[in-house]
């Protein structure tokens, strides 16, 4: 089900950059349960930069939908019948290349987290903290940037581990670029607003990426992220 723009008033001196910039991203939201949907469409119509224009029943709809709404990112529940969220994932990624995914599920299950990773998906966020997360995921994946609940972190840590000691090929970087940029201008002395106007970014995305890397690192505050960074050559001591 498809529905109207949502319109905006624009403002008389706005260049077509701006405009484009202003337009809130189009999200096209799957769920096999009609009430899971409203509730969704109900925490992202709250925000002026996001706008649901798509509603799937399953991962077969979806991949219709998506062909015709044009959306900028994909809400799809894992589990759902004719198509499951992870096959429609793996579909819209090879269609549409510069789609955003997101999963959203109940299952707190490293399996299904780690196959959405595989199928595209750039986010796992669970639907019992839904309205808590969801928000800061939908941005953070229309920026580019994954968003990962604690225990997918875990997760990870725990696979690259494993990863180490079967001897296999890992990265050699355990942090991403975005979070090494923030690990830098902590270590620096600057607050979380400060790194947040430099990096145009939100306080609420900063304080999220400083909590990952003190569980990525199994650290416990700035003091010891501070030694860290002067430790892999980030800052001068």
């Amino acid at each position: 089900m498809t529905h109207p723009p949502r319109t905006h008033p624009s403002r008389p001196d706005a260049s077509p950059a701006d405009a484009r910039t202003l337009r809130p991203a189009r999200i096209l939201l799957a769920d096999d349960h009609a009430l899971v949907r409203r509730g969704i469409r109900l925490i992202l119509d709250g925000e002026p930069d996001l706008e649901v224009v798509a509603e799937a029943g399953d991962g077969a709809e979806a991949l219709a939908l998506a062909r015709s709404s044009r959306p900028d990112l994909a809400i799809l529940d894992v589990a759902m019948p004719r198509m499951t969220g992870l096959q429609a994932a793996r579909e819209l990624s090879a269609l549409q290349p510069g789609l955003r995914i997101l999963m959203v599920t109940m299952y707190d299950n490293e399996q299904y987290f780690f196959e959405a990773l595989k199928a595209g998906a750039s986010g796992y966020v669970l639907k019992s903290v839904a309205d808590r997360d969801l928000v800061e995921a939908c941005r953070a994946a229309i920026r580019g940037e994954p968003f990962l609940y604690p225990g997918a972190v875990t997760a990870l840590i725990r696979n690259y581990l494993d990863r180490v000691r079967r001897g296999d090929d890992v990265p050699d970087k355990v942090l991403t670029v975005r979070e090494e940029e923030i690990l830098k201008l902590i270590a620096e002395g600057h607050s979380s607003k400060e790194i947040a106007r430099t990096l145009v970014i939100s306080v609420k995305t900063v304080e999220r990426h400083r909590a990952n890397m003190l569980h990525k690192l199994g650290m416990r505050d700035r003091l010891e992220l501070t030694r860290y960074a002067i430790r892999v050559g980030l800052i001068e001591p």
